[in-house]
């Protein structure tokens, strides 16, 4: 115990291996639903050539193989983190990113060929980590546009929550009205599982403020044990993505299938040049700055930071989330990043990279306890989220919002985050306006020349498909 107390420095960052443990479940049981949503997205696209990834003919044959490369692949690299950059951090699959890659990249090439273009994105991305690009641009950015983009990641993911639940829904396209979002599916709540997860919430919220140690865990599995009983007896509708029944095997024989085959080069031939590098940006600059914002909302969090708002070990920790985007494709799962979930564990007391040890192994396990993890649906993890997106948002008031030149962009930041769904887009935009507004006030001395190669990378970014037309 001593060991691994000194290792992880538990004691020194106030936690103990008790709080650890409890907060690497917590992470887990936040973000094991990628382990079934992460084959619903990339099982059911075909390539260029009407093959589906991992096998199968379309018909849901391939998803047990996707989900046994996903936990894999995150099991292990978010051992990786917690053992080389004690960072109570996590990663999986990126969402958003994975179906960027089944839409709009394996459509036009094999599934091979796009799974080796994400190794080559995460090889550049390692690159410039190792070259001390990436940290440099991260030490320019003004502290407080890094508290901007902590705090809209906390409504960022406050939102998911209330999404994931069904308690905020979205209208769709086609109907007339002028409302995009609203309560419930037909402006009002209906159906058991949006109950589930009120009853959630206000049980996480009751514990948290009576200082209930272990109130995140304990409201996850209350929670789910209800949502269990609902669907035995009552008439529950949909559930958001899993349905919590008892399985009836606990354990099950993984299967990798044709899951982790790629090919480096060959999107060059079947995409072209433009094409491929067109895509390889696009995915460099998500995975850039997404890990950025995530490492540091995770920080603040949990008291990390130093006074420039900088995470311990940030370079260890960036080099790990670089070989992870780069394994994702090697696993052929998709780039794999870090996970702003891992805040649910942050709340429960993690401090150190020993909770994402716990976190990975659970994920490893889940390759061989599909079953039993498959059983708790998202109106059972999700109210962490809403707690959490809380917590975060507290950081708000280490922003001085007399001072437009900074509070313009970080309004920004933290409205369009949520607003668009996207931490990138977020960012993109407290940048841009951060540069911009300099302009206008005659103060481009002030501007760290890194800030106005990020700027301009990011108005390549919003305009990427009239680029991509124009050049292709």
């Amino acid at each position: 115990m001593t060991t691994l107390d000194r290792y992880f420095k538990i004691s020194e960052r106030g936690s103990t291996v008790g709080t650890e443990v409890r907060g690497g479940l917590v992470t887990f049981f936040t973000m094991a639903y990628i382990i079934v949503l992460n084959p619903l997205i990339l099982g059911f696209a075909p390539d260029e050539n009407g093959a589906y990834l991992g096998g199968g003919s379309g018909d849901g044959s391939n998803l047990a193989v996707i989900a046994a490369g996903t936990a894999l692949v995150a099991g292990v690299m978010t051992i990786l983190m917690g053992v080389v950059a004690n960072y109570p951090l996590a990663l999986a699959t990126g969402l958003g990113l994975n179906a960027f890659v089944a839409f709009s990249i394996a459509s036009q090439m094999t599934w091979a060929d796009a799974m080796g273009l994400i190794v080559i994105e995460g090889l550049i991305i390692l690159g410039l980590v190792l070259t001390g690009f990436r940290q440099a641009v991260f030490h320019a950015v003004p502290a407080a546009l890094k508290v901007a983009i902590s705090v809209g990641i906390g409504l960022f993911i406050a939102l998911i929550g209330f999404v994931d639940s069904g308690f905020v829904h979205r209208i769709p396209d086609a109907a007339q009205t002028t409302v995009p979002v609203q309560l419930g599916e037909t402006g009002q709540l209906s159906g058991w599982p949006v109950l589930v997860f009120a009853f959630g919430l206000l049980l996480v919220i009751g514990l948290w403020v009576r200082r209930v140690k272990g109130a995140i865990l304990i409201s996850i599995v209350a929670t789910t044990v209800l949502a269990i009983i609902v669907e035995a007896i009552g008439d529950p509708k949909a559930w958001s993505l899993t349905t919590p029944a008892w399985p009836d095997k606990i354990f099950d024989t993984p299967d990798f299938g044709t899951v982790g085959e790629f090919s480096l080069l060959g999107s060059f031939e079947n995409a072209g040049v433009v094409t491929v590098l067109l895509f390889v940006f696009t995915l460099m600059l998500a995975d850039f700055f997404d890990t950025m914002g995530t490492m540091t909302a995770i920080g603040a969090e949990a008291g990390l930071l130093s006074e420039d708002g900088t995470p311990p070990n940030t370079r260890r920790i960036l080099v790990v989330d670089s070989i992870a985007a780069a394994a994702g494709g090697a696993g052929g799962v998709s780039s794999n990043t870090s996970y702003i979930e891992s805040a649910s564990g942050v709340g429960e007391g993690a401090r150190t990279g020993l909770a994402s040890v716990v976190t990975g192994v659970l994920f490893l396990l889940a390759i061989f306890l599909a079953p039993l993890v498959a059983i708790i649906p998202s109106e059972a993890a999700v109210p962490a989220l809403v707690l959490v997106g809380f917590l975060m948002m507290q950081q708000v008031k280490g922003i001085d919002w007399d001072d437009l030149e900074i509070a313009i962009p970080a309004f920004l930041t933290i409205v369009l985050m949520p607003f668009t769904y996207s931490i990138s887009v977020g960012i993109g935009a407290g940048f841009i306006s951060y540069v911009f507004i300099k302009i206008v006030r005659r103060k481009v001395a002030d501007v760290h020349p890194l800030m106005w190669i990020v700027a301009a990378l990011f108005v390549v970014y919003f305009f990427i498909n009239p680029i991509t037309h124009w050049l292709t």
